[in-house]
């Protein structure tokens, strides 16, 4: 599912009486695409932890500040978004086509939400390309397979693979396989970019955070730092390494997270690592 000829998405059903983490973050970060379930889990959230909006606006910036990096400092054109969420604007393709507007973006995503709001992940600049594609973390032999992927990406130059957020609804048994299959897939000079949920700078407000989400059927599984930095083992790091997303370079720009926002607010790590 491509712009060009871009069809309707199907009707699917939503689950909408069920929490969703994508409408729960769509909901912190102060969106419109959420329902009654989604928000009661935001509001207990916030209520337990003051700051919790300012993190998951945060966690959105970093995505910025990265791809921006990875367009404007390395000269990647090709970015490969798996666990893309919910359209939000500016769009990952949006940052990097500001950059360069030849620049080329798969979104890759799993929740029948994204396909439905997936419309707007295809406003490409002409020169670039965008496609969505209907896919599984878990399963990258299936969505690397989809002709949208070949279509769109050149997989013998290098591709940026962006896991914004994803890896901590999984444990290290389901997250690393895929992973490392993904950055095998990819040629030398690609890079990683990952965030990942901690407990190292605040373990009673995560352990508060993961119960609020458990309440509602949603697994969330911290990382320390270490579990995190093994998902770029083999992987040159980008400066200034695997640290908090409100250090992750904030002098990029308006993207930057607010100077006032404090560690343990921010309970999340990034990273950007490059192929060699």
């Amino acid at each position: 599912m491509t712009e060009a000829g871009f069809e309707d998405p199907p009707q699917v059903d939503l689950r909408t009486d069920r929490a969703h983490s994508a409408r729960v973050y769509d909901y912190l970060l102060g969106g419109k695409t959420n329902f009654p379930a989604d928000r009661e889990v935001g509001d207990r959230v916030m209520a337990d932890l003051p700051g919790a909006r300012e993190g998951a606006t945060a966690a959105r910036a970093v995505m910025h500040r990265m791809v921006r990096r990875l367009a404007e400092v390395h000269g990647i054109r090709q970015f490969l978004d798996v666990g893309t969420g919910i359209p939000t604007a500016p769009n990952l393709h949006e940052i990097v086509q500001s950059v360069d507007p030849s620049s080329r973006v798969v979104y890759v995503d799993n929740d029948p939400i994204v396909l439905a709001h997936s419309r707007a992940l295809l406003t490409s600049t002409p020169e670039g390309r965008t496609a969505y594609v209907q896919g599984d973390l878990r399963d990258p032999e299936k969505f690397l397979a989809d002709p949208a992927v070949a279509g769109t990406l050149d997989l013998n130059e290098p591709v940026a693979l962006t896991l914004i957020n994803i890896v901590h609804f999984l444990t290290d048994e389901a997250a690393h396989p895929p992973v490392r299959k993904l950055l095998d897939a990819l040629p030398a000079g690609s890079f990683l970019a990952l965030t990942a949920g901690t407990g190292d700078t605040a373990p009673d407000r995560a352990e508060i955070g993961a119960r609020r989400y458990a309440e509602a059927g949603i697994e969330v599984h911290m990382r320390p730092r270490e579990g995190v930095e093994r998902f770029f083992a083999g992987l040159e790091l980008d400066d200034p390494g695997v640290v908090l997303i409100n250090r992750w370079h904030p002098e990029l720009g308006g993207e930057a997270p607010s100077p006032g926002l404090a560690d343990e607010q921010v309970p999340v790590y990034g990273g950007v690592g490059r192929k060699v």
